[in-house]
C-alpha cells in the first residue's frame, strides 16, 4: 500500500490545479490517479470532430498561466497542448500513475485516513481530492435493441478514429453541445446524416477570430492577458442579471437575438418550427454555433424531432417513433454525461459506514459543493451546485481551492488529523442554494434539462454570479467544521 499526504483522483484541469496548489503550499507529498493511460481529462479525451471550447480561450485558462492562443475559442487540439503544457511545467507527470481506475473510497476512522481501492493496487491518503470530473462519466440511454445493431456505434467521449465515416449513412442522437460541434464538422462527407432531436436548444452565434502573431504576442503579455481576462470575465457575468434576477432583460438582450438568429439563418418554415425551443433561453445550456443551421439545411441531413425519436434500435439502424427505419453504417451517441446524479461512479464510504449515494438520497449535495458531513477530509472539485452556465468553469475551480487549501492548512498547522464540515452549516448552505435556485431561468425556465437530477432539484448551477461563489469560497469558517 502507498501512502500520501493527498490523494488526487483525476488529472484534468481540477486535479491539476488542486496539485499546483498544493506545490505552492509546500505540500509535495501527493499522488494523482488516472484511470485512462494518459493525462490531462477532458480536453484530452474529447477528441471528436469539431470539438472547441465554448467560453472565450484568455478566460478559459488558469489565471496564473497565460497563453498565447491562435484563436478566441480554442479547438481541441490547442486546449489539448495547452493542458499538457501546464502539466509539464509543474512536473505534475512525476506525481501520476495512470491506468488506475478507482473502484471504492472508504474512510479509515481508526486511522483517520482514506484507503482507495484501485485496479492497481490500494493507496492511502490522509486528505482525498475528488477531481473525477461531473463530464467524465459518459451516459447513453438504454434503447431496446441497442446491442443489436450490426453496424457501428460509440459516444462522442469515445470517438473512434479509426473508422471512417466518409460516405457512411450516420445517426447523431442528442443536439446538445457536442452534437452542435459534430453535426457541422461532419455533414458535408456523410452520404446521409440523420440527426435525432430530442428538444431543441437556444443558438446564437459564435463570435470566434483568428488571432494574428502581433495579438498573440500581446497575450504573451501578463499584464495584457488580465486586462483581457478581466473585459471578458465582466462581459459574460451581467449574464446572471438575465439568468436569475430579470426575465425582462434575458428576453429582451438574449432571446430576441437568438429568434432573430434562427429566421435570419433558415428558410424554410417546418425546419424552423423544429429548432424553435418552447422554453426561456438559458434552461438549457444555449449553444454558440454559426455552422449548425447551415449544417441543417443541406440535402443529406434530415433533423428529426422528438415524435421521430428513437424507438428502438433495430440490426440495420433505427426505428423511430412514427414508424420509419432508418438504415445505418453509424450511430453516434451525443447523449451527454452522468453530471448529477451519477457525478461519482464509484462507492464512497464514510463515518460509521455511511454511504455517500445514501446521504446523497434524493439530491447530491455539499457545503460550497465541496465538503459533507461524515466524510472528514474529502473535498470534491466541481460538486454538487458549483456548475457556471454563464462563464468559465475553471474561475470556479480556481475559487474552489481557497477552500480546499486552507481546510488542508488548517489541519496541518494544528498538527491534527482531519476537518469535517458540520451538519448544520451544509444543511444552512444547501437550503440558500436551492431557495436562490427558485428565481433563475434554470428552475423556472420551462424546461427538463441535465443540470436537474432525478429528484427535479438543479444540481449542476451555482444560483448566483461567480464572483459570490469566490467570496463564499474564500471567507473560511472554522465555526463551521470539526478539527480532530
Amino acid at each position: 500500500m502507498e501512502k500520501f499526504t493527498v490523494v488526487i483522483i483525476g488529472t484534468g484541469f481540477g486535479g491539476q490545479c488542486a496539485a499546483i496548489n498544493l506545490l505552492k503550499q509546500g505540500i509535495t507529498d501527493f499522488v494523482m490517479l488516472e484511470r485512462r493511460n494518459f493525462m490531462g481529462g477532458t480536453w484530452c479525451q474529447n477528441t471528436y470532430p469539431g470539438a472547441a471550447v465554448d467560453v472565450q480561450s484568455p478566460l478559459y485558462s488558469l489565471s496564473f498561466e497565460p497563453y498565447k492562443w491562435t484563436q478566441m475559442f480554442a479547438e481541441q487540439s490547442e486546449l489539448n497542448e495547452y493542458t499538457n503544457h501546464v502539466i509539464d511545467k509543474h512536473g505534475l507527470r512525476e506525481k501520476a500513475v495512470l491506468n488506475t481506475n478507482v473502484e471504492e473510497i472508504r474512510w479509515d476512522d481508526s486511522e483517520k485516513k482514506w484507503m482507495i481501492s484501485t485496479s492497481n493496487g490500494t493507496f492511502e491518503g490522509q486528505f482525498l481530492i475528488n477531481a473525477s470530473g461531473p463530464l467524465s462519466t459518459p451516459a447513453i440511454p438504454n434503447f431496446k435493441g441497442k446491442e443489436s445493431f450490426e453496424g457501428k456505434s460509440f459516444h462522442t467521449n469515445n470517438w473512434d478514429h479509426t473508422y471512417d465515416y466518409k460516405n457512411k449513412r450516420i445517426a447523431i442522437i442528442g443536439s446538445g453541445a457536442s452534437a452542435a460541434q459534430v453535426i457541422p464538422a461532419i455533414a458535408p462527407d456523410a452520404k446521409e446524416l440523420h440527426v435525432s432531436q430530442r428538444t431543441p436548444h437556444w443558438i446564437l452565434p459564435r463570435p470566434d477570430r483568428k488571432f494574428s502573431a502581433f495579438q498573440q504576442k500581446l497575450l504573451g503579455v501578463n499584464f495584457i492577458y488580465k486586462l483581457i481576462r478581466w473585459m471578458i470575465y465582466w462581459g459574460l457575468e451581467t449574464r446572471v442579471v438575465g439568468f436569475k434576477y430579470s426575465r425582462f432583460f434575458l428576453k429582451l438582450i438574449g432571446q430576441s437575438g437568438a429568434e432573430r438568429f434562427i429566421k435570419k439563418s433558415i428558410k424554410n418554415e417546418d425546419l424552423r418550427k423544429k429548432v424553435t425551443p418552447d422554453y426561456t433561453l438559458g434552461c438549457k445550456r444555449v449553444i454558440l454555433s454559426s455552422t449548425l443551421y447551415p449544417a441543417f439545411q443541406l440535402e443529406n441531413v434530415t433533423l428529426h424531432s422528438k415524435d421521430q425519436g428513437v424507438s428502438e434500435i433495430i440490426e440495420t439502424g433505427i426505428k423511430t417513433l412514427d414508424g420509419e427505419n432508418i438504415e445505418l453504417d453509424l450511430i453516434v451517441y451525443a447523449t451527454g454525461y452522468k453530471a448529477t446524479d451519477g457525478v461519482i461512479s464509484y462507492p464512497v464510504i464514510g463515518k460509521n459506514g455511511v454511504e455517500l449515494s445514501s446521504f446523497w438520497n434524493p439530491f447530491p449535495r455539499a457545503y460550497l459543493g465541496t465538503s459533507i458531513p461524515n466524510f472528514p477530509n474529502l473535498f470534491l472539485v466541481t460538486g454538487p451546485n458549483t456548475g457556471i452556465g454563464h462563464t468559465s468553469a475553471l474561475f470556479i475551480i480556481e475559487a474552489q481551492m481557497h477552500y480546499m487549501i486552507q481546510s488542508i492548512s488548517e489541519v496541518l498547522r494544528k498538527k491534527a488529523k482531519s476537518i469535517e464540515v458540520k451538519k448544520q452549516p451544509e444543511e444552512d448552505y444547501t437550503q440558500m442554494i436551492h431557495s436562490e435556485m427558485e428565481q433563475t431561468v434554470w428552475k423556472s425556465g420551462g424546461c427538463n434539462s441535465w443540470y436537474q437530477s432525478k429528484s427535479g432539484h438543479v444540481i449542476a448551477m451555482f444560483p448566483g454570479f461567480s464572483f459570490t461563489y469566490l467570496r463564499l469560497a474564500k471567507k473560511f469558517k472554522p465555526n463551521h467544521h470539526t478539527i480532530e
